[in-house]
């Protein structure tokens, strides 16, 4: 009998699993004699002398290999000598022979029962070979040793019933880690497996609830927000997580949900910082709790700067430019926190934080990254540029990183009131007198802005005609 078959590559079967299987083979084949498996024992594997059985291995084609029998050479029909006390552990085999077993005296057959076994062209015959001779063995540890050894064995012992070798298979896959390809084949393993079977290799493939990915993407924002060892590399890294991740849909979704968070957070502490609950305390207990809603605000305001960043780096921060020029209580909150000298002792750098999500987002609607619409941009600078007046009369002296921060914010919030139709920004442009300096080389885009309006202003009316 010869085991032996074509060289030619098969298709479906990877260079991983050819070697796997002449690896196996070497294991099993007599040294004296390439064309039988070793017997192992008198009434052993392939020992045609005492078998009861025997087995014919012949290829067949499915659905499946239709279209790769023009790349298969078409092996010979082996023969295998097997014992039915020994196939008496696989449950399909146990099926078949036991009509035979009943009528037989101690399991002597006075004649060796013939049984054809199909062949997949997708699969090989070593394969099979090596599932039969562990009947004998019981080597499973010895046998299957990495991933493809398991992933070839596992849809054979499962159609056979070998529960044994499918227990084992199922339990190496649990505890050895996989590549991408070798989880590709062994999700293509879950349907010949059982429900309780396959639990802890779906469990760690597939997710247990429909929020799972919106819960990691959330978990992820929050440790990069409030981590305080690595802060920065933290951060960065799970910029790159976002900026990498294929579903902008779903980025969006929890961008959008922290940010809420994190603006709701600074408002609540200002809101608590401008308008204290005198009642009962003591000044000292009063001015504790000031501290801590300034602390609050500028702790949650230094998430939001981050998220805001973010979400103008990935174009997804619509929601947040919206929502920012709809604060007309949240900016008249901080004008006044800004015209009391409390904050200087307590929060410095509150004013500076407020200003850069302000001017992210300004700046982001001016070149375009994001579309806003008129009522958007008008509201945008309506309600923000007293914050930045406020904080600009009431810091002295200024910081040389806060002018270029004033200045910036000057520059595109005249940048937007110019795409605005001129009734409204002649109104906003009065407000930005407040802006003018004694010295008129300072305020060269404060100028260019005027000139602008009035030389728009110059035109005559345009009308269209009836026709």
């Amino acid at each position: 009998m010869t085991f032996t078959s074509k060289k030619r590559q098969r298709v479906g079967s990877s260079s991983r699993l050819s070697s796997f299987s002449e690896e196996k083979l070497n294991i099993l084949k007599n040294e004296e004699n390439e064309r039988h498996f070793h017997s192992y024992k008198i009434g052993g594997f392939n020992d045609a002398t005492s078998a009861d059985v025997v087995l014919t291995l012949q290829r067949i084609s499915t659905s499946f290999d239709k279209d790769q029998e023009e790349n298969v050479e078409v092996e010979q029909p082996a023969v295998v000598y097997l014992h039915s006390n020994v196939l008496k552990k696989c449950s399909y085999f146990a099926a078949l022979l036991s009509e035979r077993w009943q009528t037989s005296v101690d399991n002597k057959m006075e004649k060796p029962i013939q049984i054809n076994l199909s062949v997949p062209i997708s699969r090989t015959m070593e394969t099979y070979y090596i599932l039969l001779q562990l009947f004998y063995s019981n080597d499973f540890s010895g046998i299957i040793k990495d991933v493809p050894s398991a992933t070839a064995l596992l849809p054979i012992a499962s159609e056979l019933l070998y529960d044994e070798c499918i227990r084992y298979c199922v339990q190496f896959l649990e505890a050895v880690p996989w590549t991408e390809e070798e989880e590709r084949d062994v999700v293509k393993l879950v349907p010949f497996l059982q429900q309780g079977e396959a639990a802890e290799l779906l469990a760690r493939i597939s997710p247990v609830k429909g929020s799972a990915l919106e819960d990691m993407l959330n978990g992820l924002i929050y440790t990069a927000t409030h981590s305080h060892l690595n802060g920065a590399t933290v951060k960065a890294f799970v910029a790159k997580l976002l900026r990498d991740y294929s579903s902008r849909d779903a980025v969006r979704l929890v961008l959008d949900n922290a940010f809420a968070t994190s603006l709701k957070s600074v408002k609540d502490s200002l809101e608590e910082y401008s308008s204290p609950n005198l009642r009962g305390g003591d000044h000292d207990e009063i001015e504790a709790m000031q501290r801590m809603n300034l602390h609050t605000a500028v702790v949650n305001g230094r998430h939001l700067l981050w998220l805001i960043e973010r979400m103008i780096e990935l174009k997804v921060a619509d929601t947040a430019v919206k929502e920012w020029s709809d604060q007309a209580t949240f900016a008249a909150n901080l004008h006044r926190a800004f015209r009391d000298d409390a904050w200087r002792n307590i929060a410095p750098g509150l004013p500076a934080l407020v200003l850069r999500c302000t001017c992210r987002l300004a700046n982001a609607v001016a070149s375009g990254s994001i579309l806003a619409q008129r009522e958007v941009r008008m509201k945008l600078v309506k309600d923000w540029l007293p914050v930045v007046i406020a904080c600009k009369d009431n810091v002295s002296p200024i910081p040389s990183s806060q002018k270029l921060l004033y200045q910036e914010l000057e520059d595109v919030f005249l940048q937007i009131i110019s795409t605005l139709p001129m009734l409204d920004a002649q109104v906003l442009l009065q407000q930005c007198l407040n802006l003018a300096t004694r010295n008129v080389d300072d305020c060269t885009h404060l100028v260019s802005a005027f000139n602008t309006w009035f030389r728009r202003a110059s035109h005559a009316p345009y009308l269209f005609s009836d026709d």
